[in-house]
């Protein structure tokens, strides 16, 4: 399991990821790699992390589409057998900047704090402003953000 984007964005975490599929690829062993994009539990962390604070921050300019661990969980079962090498990108159903996230959260959570974008300066926040950890052809998970927080 791996994530969208960690040949694309520069976070210390995601060229560690990026090193581990590296291993695997040349283990000479039969591997299969799957990535998927941010769950849906990281963006409501975002939010709730700041729960101390009188508004949520959340960085301008960036999207996320957050995918369902259980559909990602589905994905996964349904590559156990042969090996199938790199598997093919897993995003969830939409594709939504980051702000409008946070404030779905808020409403679904009866919060009065207002939702402000900030711009955060650096590469890693450079490449997820340019998309780099998205993948909107691969748009597959099937449950939104919005049914996520509803249920």
């Amino acid at each position: 399991m791996s994530i969208v984007g960690v040949d694309r964005v520069e976070l210390p975490y995601y060229r560690a990821k990026l090193a581990c599929e590296q291993l695997v690829e040349r283990s000479g062993l039969p591997w299969t790699i799957q990535r998927a994009t941010q769950f849906h539990e990281l963006v409501v962390w975002m939010c709730t992390s700041q729960r101390w604070l009188p508004m949520i921050l959340m960085p301008r300019g960036v999207s996320f589409q957050p995918v369902d661990t259980g559909d990602v969980a589905a994905r996964l079962a349904a590559l156990i057998g042969a090996p199938a090498g790199r598997a093919p990108d897993l995003g969830g159903p939409e594709v939504r900047p980051a702000a409008d996230l946070a404030r779905a959260y808020a409403r679904s959570r009866a919060l009065r704090r207002p939702v402000l974008s900030v711009p955060l300066p650096g590469t890693a926040v450079r490449g997820y402003r340019e998309g780099g950890h998205l993948t909107p052809g691969h748009a597959d998970g099937r449950i939104t953000f919005d049914q996520f927080l509803a249920a």
